[in-house]
């Protein structure tokens, strides 16, 4: 029997937004012109895809600034201002170059008031905490949270690179519920059918956003250089067995990537990172993807590099 993989919108959460099933990251959106970025954002959302993950961190890895990807986001809406309506967005807080991690109220305050600002909306839809800082107090960041959603600047909040304990500490202090947690998720990182996080998403019926879905660029190798790369014969196996999936289904490796991920059972919506419009475009092969519980298995075996038990 095959795996339920369809372009039906899945809800974030308890929060009653709906999203398509693969969002758009903004990490690498930084450093072109409004006109490219634009077409990056058109192109998405002509694809389909309505969720856009931006953190205000986004732009130091691309060799930018801090806030780089939202300002240039913001600029795109400022120039065209009814794509608001067709999307949804999502931005992250908490990472502060040099500390490196700040949960505190009034980092959060500021970060946030400076990502709306950035955006230049008056709501952001999902809110997340990047990562955890262990110097934050869970009740004080709900409190935070709490009144910035009060007060209108956020609709509804995430977690991202979340251990369940702490997702439980932070939610016994909200008078709602967190709608997401982003973890680090593909057929080849694979800890989170292990590490609790996807066990406690449909626990709770949390939305798991799965950012790196494509294993950090690995899907795009060869078989012959991954089998010369770090992670060696295993990654090489791992591209070998989506290779023969794809081939037969006449599909792109990534596809198939893609769709391991929605197969999932917790609603899975993988966070895309490409910047190119054919990738976007060519994304949503992934629903013309089949699988059945061997196969999905069969890929999770070559991924680990040992048989399940």
């Amino acid at each position: 029997m095959s795996l339920h993989i369809d372009r039906s919108p899945r809800p974030l959460g308890k929060s009653g937004l709906s999203a398509f099933p693969l969002a758009y990251g903004l990490w690498r959106f930084g450093g072109t012109s409004v006109a490219e970025a634009r077409a990056k954002v058109e192109t998405a959302l002509e694809a389909g895809i309505d969720l856009f993950d931006h953190a205000d961190i986004y732009g130091v890895d691309g060799g930018g600034s801090f806030g780089d990807a939202e300002a240039l986001f913001g600029k795109v809406l400022a120039e065209a201002p009814h794509l608001r309506d067709r999307m949804i967005i999502a931005s992250k807080g908490g990472i502060v170059l040099g500390r490196p991690y700040d949960s505190s109220p009034a980092w959060l305050r500021q970060a946030c008031e400076d990502s709306l600002r950035r955006l230049q909306v008056d709501t952001i839809d999902l809110y997340q905490i990047h990562r955890p800082d262990f110097l934050g107090h869970p009740a004080r960041i709900a409190e935070v949270l709490t009144a910035l959603r009060d007060e209108g600047k956020i609709r509804h909040v995430g977690v991202s690179n979340y251990t369940p304990s702490q997702f439980r500490a932070l939610q016994a202090h909200l008078p709602f519920p967190i709608a997401t947690h982003q973890p680090q998720f593909s057929c080849w990182h694979h800890a989170p059918l292990r590490d609790g996080v996807l066990d406690q998403c449909l626990e709770l019926g949390v939305t798991p956003l799965a950012w790196s879905p494509i294993a950090g660029g690995r899907m795009g190798m060869s078989v012959a250089d991954a089998a010369q790369s770090a992670e060696g014969q295993r990654l090489a196996d791992l591209l070998t067995v989506l290779d023969g999936v794809a081939e037969a289904q006449g599909v792109s490796r990534t596809a198939v990537a893609l769709a391991w991920l929605l197969a999932h059972p917790a609603g899975v919506i993988p966070i895309l990172g490409t910047q190119r419009l054919e990738r976007i475009r060519s994304s949503v092969q992934a629903f013309d993807v089949t699988l059945d519980r061997a196969t999905w298995n069969a890929i999770l075996v070559a991924a680990q590099g040992e048989p399940l038990p």
